[in-house]
Parts: structure tokens; sequence; C-alpha cells
């Protein structure tokens, strides 16, 4: 039984891990939720968490489990100072932080290695969380965990970003974007077809510490944070990302949605809006989203008024 949180692999009677004193868990390969040892069934989605041992193995053993193994150097040095800063500022019992949670996976993984060797399923798969993991950190995202066929990452922290929400979804069309071209190239080699989802929720977390070692972070949710993404992409139809309302009213005019109804969430009393994400909008910077939703009435005196706008202009004509 392989730890989630230290990567550290347990004899399979274990109930903490050896390594770390984690609580151990069954990952469901379908949703990445975590159920109990003796689980049979997920509780979040209902797939079934007695796949083949060959598909169970290859799912569960990512190449390198803790972050400090995946995460670029220079990401490493920005959560370095980021804990730092926390310690600095004496927030030992953590800090309360708005971000946004993405999970990605690779579409019907489980199916498709079922009958593959395990070495290479691990072949099929790797490039695959490469490549997710790629775009996170070219948006200088993290990547919390590696979930075997998938990740889980965070944009907001610990390294701190105001646009964290635009960086999820633009990380998220280009894991999509790779993946178009990553499996043309393996359905004419190999003719397996290979998709991902995406799910995204902006919500709170508690942010505690960052481990010197790994690089694992301690985080504790608000409310439904992570439950909501994870609902998110379970949910998501292969090659789609799909976002919670929070998430498309902070990004809203930076890129284009689809409205695609409502769902239950386990836990939350009402139905919560989903959204899919089609493409780039028209839009780019923050003045052209305020005039786009509607600018204010300025009340100001005559003079403030026809500085503003001759500041404005000046602006618009790339003298800010």
């Amino acid at each position: 039984m392989r730890c989630t949180s230290c990567g550290f692999e347990n004899i399979a009677e274990s109930k903490l891990c050896e390594e770390c004193g984690a609580k151990l868990a069954r990952i469901c390969p379908n949703c990445g939720h975590e159920s109990s040892l003796a689980a049979k069934y997920c509780s979040e989605c209902g797939s079934h968490l007695g796949e083949s041992s060959q598909a169970s193995s290859a799912l569960a053993q990512p190449a390198l489990a803790a972050p400090i193994h995946y995460t670029p150097p220079h990401l490493v040095e920005r959560i370095m100072a980021e804990q730092a800063a926390l310690e600095a500022r004496g927030e030992t019992a953590g800090e309360r932080k708005t971000i946004t949670v993405l999970f990605a996976d690779m579409a019907g993984s489980t199916a498709l290695i079922y009958d593959l060797d395990p070495e290479e399923a691990h072949r099929l798969i790797s490039p695959v969380v490469a490549l997710m993991m790629e775009a996170v950190h070219h948006y200088e995202g993290y990547v919390a965990k590696c979930l075997g066929d998938g990740i889980l990452a965070l944009f907001g922290a610990p390294i701190a970003h105001e646009d964290h929400p635009q960086r999820a979804l633009y990380a998220a069309l280009r894991m999509q974007e790779a993946m178009r071209r990553h499996s043309d190239r393996i359905r004419l080699e190999q003719g397996i077809p290979l998709q991902i989802r995406v799910g995204i929720h902006t919500g709170e977390v508690v942010v505690r510490s960052i481990r010197r070692d790994d690089l694992h972070t301690d985080y504790d949710p608000v409310g439904h944070t992570i439950n909501i993404a994870s609902r998110m992409e379970s949910i998501a139809t292969p090659s789609s990302i799909l976002v919670s309302e929070a998430t498309c009213k902070l990004t809203e005019g930076y890129f284009d949605f689809k409205a695609l109804g409502a769902t239950q969430v386990k836990g939350v009393r009402e139905p919560l809006a989903v959204y899919e994400v089609l493409r780039l909008g028209v839009l780019r910077t923050r003045l052209q989203v305020a005039q786009h939703r509607g600018l204010a009435r300025f009340v100001g005196r005559e003079g403030e008024l026809a500085q503003l706008r001759d500041a404005l202009e000046q602006a618009k004509a790339g003298h800010g």
C-alpha cells in the first residue's frame, strides 16, 4: 500500500504509513477520492476499487511520489521563500487563503491498461502525467499529489498569485492541447486513444506548513473546496474542462464558457452550476474585462475627471 503523503511503500496490512505516520487510504482510479482500506467501492463516484492487480499497481505507482522530485528548481526556491515568509509572520497555526484547485486524470485509464504488462502501462501513463505537470508548472502552479494516472494541483498556494483562477484555466487548456498532439502520435503508433479530463474549483483552504525535505504542503480544505474540484473532474467528459460557478465568475471575459446546468455534490445541499471551458476569450487585461462588465460611474470633480480621461488615453496608447 503506497502512502499518498510521502510515497513510501507499506505492507498491505498497514493502516498507518511506517515512514511518515499518515493514515493510509485507497485512491479511486476514477476520481482520485480517498476511501478506507476495507472499501470495495468509491464513496464519491461509485467506481469499483477492486481492479486487477496489474491495473492497480500501474495506476498506484507514480515514478516520483514526493513533490521535491518533480517540481522545477526555480519553483522550489519560490515555495521555500513563501514558507520562510510564513514563518517570519509567525503564522504557525496556518494561513487561510483562497486558491484554485485543479484535478486532471487520464479518462478510462483502467480499461486501457487492463491487459497490459505493468511496465507497458507505466510507459503509457507516465508521459501523460508528465505533460499535465508541465502545464501546471508553466503557470507556476503546485502539483500537490500524483494520483497514478492524474494529478491534484493548487494555484495561489504555496506560491501566491492574484490571478490564480486564470492561471489554472490557462494550464488546463495547455495540457489539453499538449494531450491532443501526444494522443495523435500514440494513435498512429499503437492504435490506442488517449484522452484526459480536467475539473477546477476556486475556494478556501488553510495552508499550514511546507515540508522542506520533500516539499509536501499540509493544507486543510475550508468547506468543500477539494471535493467540488474532484466532482468537476469526475463528471467531465474526455477532452473537456469543467469549472464551478466560483471559478467561472472570476475568469469570465478571459475565457469563453458553456453553461451545462447544475449537478449535486455530496455534502452540499444546493446543486452547483457547472461550466465547460471552450476556448480563450477575446479579453486580455483587467481594464478590458472591467469595461466589458461595466465600469462604475465616476462622480469626482470636473478637473479630476479630465485628468483621468487624459491618463486613460495615455494608458491605451501604451504610455502607462
